[in-house]
C-alpha cells in the first residue's frame, strides 16, 4: 500500500544537474502523513475506507466474539472445575418414533457410550421402539456400554423443554438400578 501511495502521488522536488541530464537527487514525497496514515489513501472496493471494529483491529467482514455484558464477571470454582469434577453427561433424546441416549465426556465431546432403538440388534427384539419398556431397556443397554468403558459416574441435565418424568425418567431410572450413579440437576 506504501508503495502504491508513493508511487503515484509522490513527486521529486529537487533535481541534481550533470552535463545536460536532471538526476533526481532528493525525493520530498507531496503527500503527507499524518498519525501514522496517508492522507490520500486508495480507496476501498466499497468507495469508503474498511470497516474496522472497535478496537481497529480487524476488518468488518470477520465475525465479532460475543463480549460479555459483564467483563469483570467472577466466574466461581465450581464453573471453572466442573467439567473436570463431573467429566461425563448423559444425553436423552425421545421423539415419537424411538428412544436413543449417550454419554458423552465433556472435555473431549467425545461419545463413550450410546445406545438407541433404532439400531438393528435392538429393534428387532422391541415391540415398540418409544414406549417406557423400550426406554428401560435402553437404559440396561446404555449401562452395560458404559461399565466396558469404565464409566460408573455421570450428570444429567434436562434440556428447557423437557419435564423429568415419564420416558425420560424411566431410562435415568433404569441407568440407576443397573449400577450407574447419576447425578440429576433440575432447576
Amino acid at each position: 500500500m506504501l508503495k502504491q501511495i508513493i508511487g503515484r502521488t509522490c513527486r521529486t522536488s529537487a533535481y541534481a544537474f550533470e552535463e545536460n541530464r536532471v538526476l533526481p537527487w532528493i525525493y520530498l514525497p507531496l503527500c503527507l502523513f499524518h498519525n501514522g496514515r496517508a492522507h490520500m489513501a486508495p480507496r476501498s472496493f466499497f468507495g469508503v475506507e474498511d470497516f474496522l471494529d472497535d478496537d481497529n483491529s480487524r476488518p468488518y467482514t470477520y465475525q465479532k466474539g460475543k463480549k460479555s455484558k459483564n467483563p469483570n464477571k467472577h466466574i466461581s470454582f465450581k464453573q471453572r472445575t466442573i467439567a473436570y469434577m463431573e467429566p461425563f453427561t448423559l444425553d436423552v433424546f425421545i421423539s415419537k418414533r424411538f428412544v436413543s441416549a449417550s454419554l458423552t465426556h465433556r472435555v473431549t465431546s467425545k461419545q463413550v457410550a450410546v445406545a438407541g432403538t433404532n439400531s438393528k440388534d435392538i429393534k428387532a427384539v422391541l415391540r415398540s421402539r418409544s414406549d417406557i419398556p423400550a426406554c428401560i431397556s435402553i437404559g440396561k443397554i446404555l449401562s452395560e456400554r458404559a461399565r466396558e468403558a469404565d464409566v460408573y459416574t455421570a450428570s444429567y441435565t434436562p434440556r428447557e423443554r423437557d419435564k423429568f418424568e415419564g420416558k425420560i425418567r424411566a431410562v435415568v431410572q433404569s441407568l440407576i438400578d443397573n449400577g450407574i450413579d447419576i447425578k440429576v440437576y433440575l432447576d
